[in-house]
């Protein structure tokens, strides 16, 4: 039997998603936990990777298993065995056809950002910060130059395994949530066919020179036809950066939402 699973997960304590030989990874916890509740070794293939310090909503996994359980046991068993920072939240069988990763058509993230004079103090680790005055207007128009098409080189780790820059940015979307008189909670959005390896990231740092002016919206038009890394900004923090998870064709009835959703700004 193969069953999906919808993981939620805060990343701060981990090495990103992806198993590592010290056992700090999200995966590691989550296939121990599987492994324990089924008393037989659960490996999982995940959506989409994510670096640590990053945090999941939504991560969804498959694995086979000959193990028989309801749904709901799944969840309440494997939760049994989790840190209270990872929380399976769902389970539903699937045919033995779907693929967490391949046949993901698109994948969404989004960014919660700060921008306040003093650093965070209850949302350290779950926001990033910015202590200058940002421009919003400036900022939508330089997401808008992302859109479509691109080779992304300009905004890869030079750690990246990926065999193509070349993705498909479909959502790039900035908005603000006033926070008190000289704060804002401001929210970043994206969805695309799939990422490189810390893109988001270094989005993030160039979209936050040109909303504290330190480029015109324009610009990134001049580093996405860089095709370098040194044209960007430095990669920004980890801090508040949320994969919000895949998006699967409806047929396979998916969830397209968690519990976990709804805190976030």
């Amino acid at each position: 039997m193969r069953l999906a699973l919808g993981v939620a997960y805060d990343g701060r304590a981990y090495q990103g998603w992806q198993s590592q030989a010290s056992g700090l990874a999200v995966q590691d916890k989550l296939e121990a936990a599987l492994s324990t509740f089924a008393a037989a070794p659960v490996q999982t293939v995940c959506a989409g990777r994510t670096d640590a310090g990053v945090h999941g909503l939504m991560q969804v996994v498959h694995f086979d298993t000959a193990v028989e359980r309801t749904p709901f046991s799944w969840v309440r068993g494997t939760n049994r065995y989790l840190p209270a920072d990872i929380a399976v939240q769902w389970a539903q069988p699937v045919s033995d056809d779907f693929h967490a990763r391949f046949l993901a058509t698109s994948r969404r993230y989004a960014y919660v950002l700060l921008e306040s004079p003093v650093r965070p103090a209850l949302e350290a680790g779950r926001v990033g910060w910015a202590f200058r005055p940002l421009n919003g207007e400036a900022m939508r128009q330089a997401a808008q130059h992302l859109l479509g098409e691109h080779d992304f080189s300009s905004f890869r780790a030079s750690s990246c395994q990926a065999k193509s820059p070349v993705k498909t940015l479909l959502r790039a979307e900035v908005t603000r949530r006033e926070a008190g008189a000289e704060s804002a909670y401001w929210r970043f959005d994206f969805e695309g066919n799939a990422f490189l390896h810390h893109m988001i990231r270094n989005i993030m740092g160039c979209l936050l020179a040109v909303g504290q002016g330190t480029h015109k919206p324009g610009w990134i038009r001049e580093v996405i036809a860089a095709r370098s890394r040194d044209a960007a900004a430095p990669t920004f923090s980890p801090d508040g950066l949320y994969f919000l998870g895949p998006v699967y064709d409806a047929h396979w009835g998916l969830p397209t939402r968690t519990p976990a959703f709804d805190w976030i700004p």
